[in-house]
């Protein structure tokens, strides 16, 4: 650029040493080309041409004239034409090879970018900058695999064939959570603890549009109330004394995309909630000690043990987020109303066991599966493995027997010793038919022959209840 103010004897000394040091330029770097402020390739040294061949020109006359990222893949001239700051040092890797390249913006006497001087300073640095490029390639290496195990965790890890039974109640369970994930409506699942409702939300993830992108969880009662915002909306550089100088990503904007878990929702702070409604209503966030309001796209699966219309009703869960939650519901049923899917969860989790253990696959005798099936169950199938796992590290028998629970299940072992008399043994479909006869009998004791107060009672709908009833008749026949 000339300076007004200079004699014209002064400007020409300029203008010589800027037509010297471009010229310089040209015969020291290993390439050279120009570009004007449209993007395009207006100029090439003769250095640049034994490039074309590798790019897929045969003639300079092919190249000159194209948007530069069309005839150069990854280039970042478009970048410094925008931004008008230079890339003094850079790797750029394409189908010519790996070159270390500079990028300089050119401005006119206002001070307007017209064009970017783009140079090939080495064309084999795998061996003129060995060190340097050795440092890359395991920093860039690092970085890949840390990527790749990162999108690993985010996938879902289960799908439906996952969610095991073939019991009505079990059947009904994954008929809805089908028919949810075919939907972008928000899920919320009730159920009790243990009955795989993390499950079903990774099944759900796994059969939607969403399935190839993430799924990140929370379970909300883990987080301590205090780092609850951060976790979800994220934190900028320096927000508070102690947070992370680069920042950190909240929940959502690491789930953009996908799918957001939220686990334990019952238990989210009363603050937390009006925050949650917003992100969930405006699809946007706001990070802490930030003004930037942050665009996402994610999709929400709730889950919670505890009775959520109840928490409106006393005031601690807000209603609005509620049926914003619960735009889809699903019951998500206890152990004790599927019992007939004992054995094949209990077949599927031992072979869990000895799969992570490494301990031999044990099977459970009739007399073990009918002191399991007398037991009430109360952390479902999350109890169920517990008492599976006790059992088969107490034992080195092949086969789990009644007695192998007696410490473990002291309550189920005596009831499975006196419903599995010797020397013979009844069946285990016929023992949990007598197992639903009797609690029909003693819901209905008990509500006075009320049936819908029975079927709330033993947690099954009015329609299964009279189904269960009509059964019992045919068979009292």
């Amino acid at each position: 650029m000339s300076a007004p103010s200079l004699p014209r004897d002064a400007e020409s000394v300029l203008k010589l040493a800027a037509r010297s040091m471009f010229d310089l330029f040209s015969s020291m770097s290993e390439g050279m080309m120009l570009v004007d402020r449209g993007g395009r390739v207006v100029w090439i040294n003769d250095s640049y041409k034994r490039f074309l061949p590798a790019l897929g020109f045969e003639r300079a006359e092919d190249f000159v004239g194209k948007p530069v990222e069309q005839v150069v893949p990854n280039t970042l001239m478009r970048h410094v034409l925008e931004s008008g700051k230079p890339i003094l040092l850079d790797l750029l890797t394409n189908k010519a090879g790996t070159f270390v390249v500079s990028r300089i913006p050119l401005r006119d006497d206002s001070g307007e970018v017209i064009g970017v001087l783009g140079m090939v300073l080495f064309d084999h640095p795998e061996t003129t900058l060995q060190p340097l490029i050795g440092k890359f390639a395991r920093l860039q290496k690092d970085l890949d695999e840390a990527r790749r195990e990162l999108a690993v965790q985010r996938r879902a890890k289960y799908t439906f064939a996952s969610f095991v039974g073939s019991s009505p109640a079990a059947i009904e369970v994954k008929r809805q959570a089908r028919r949810a994930a075919q939907t972008e409506g928000n899920v919320l699942l009730v159920g009790e603890t243990g009955t795989g409702k993390e499950l079903l939300a990774h099944a759900i993830h796994a059969a939607s549009k969403r399935a190839d992108k993430p799924f990140v969880g929370v379970n909300l009662a883990a987080v301590p109330e205090t780092l609850l915002e951060a976790e979800f909306f994220g934190v900028v550089p320096g927000a508070y004394t102690g947070a992370d100088r680069k920042g950190r990503d909240g929940r959502f904007v690491l789930a953009d995309g996908g799918t957001l878990f939220l686990d334990e929702v019952g238990d989210a702070p009363t603050a937390l909630q009006a925050k949650l409604l917003r992100a969930l209503q405006e699809q946007e966030i706001e990070p802490l000690g930030s003004n930037k309001v942050i665009k996402v796209d994610v999709r929400v699966i709730a889950a919670t043990s505890r009775d959520l219309k109840a928490l409106v009703a006393e005031g601690r869960f807000r209603e609005d987020l509620y049926y914003r939650l619960s735009v889809l519901p699903i019951r998500v049923p206890p152990l004790r109303e599927r019992l007939s899917d004992l054995e094949a969860l209990a077949e599927n989790l031992l072979e869990n066991i000895a799969a992570r253990t490494g301990m031999p696959q044990r099977e459970l005798t009739p007399a073990a599966l009918a002191a399991l099936a007398g037991h009430e169950w109360r952390g479902n199938i999350r109890e169920l493995r517990n008492a599976l796992e006790q059992a088969a590290m107490l034992t080195d028998h092949a086969r789990l027997a009644a007695e192998d629970f007696s410490a473990i299940l002291p309550r189920a072992a005596a009831a499975g010793a006196a419903m599995a008399p010797a020397p013979a043994l009844r069946p285990l479909p016929q023992l949990i038919a007598e197992l639903e006869r009797s609690s029909i009998r003693s819901a209905l004791e008990a509500t006075g022959g009320n049936k819908v107060s029975a079927a709330r009672l033993l947690g099954i709908s009015r329609n299964t209840l009279y189904e269960k009833l009509a059964e019992i008749r045919r068979m009292s026949v």
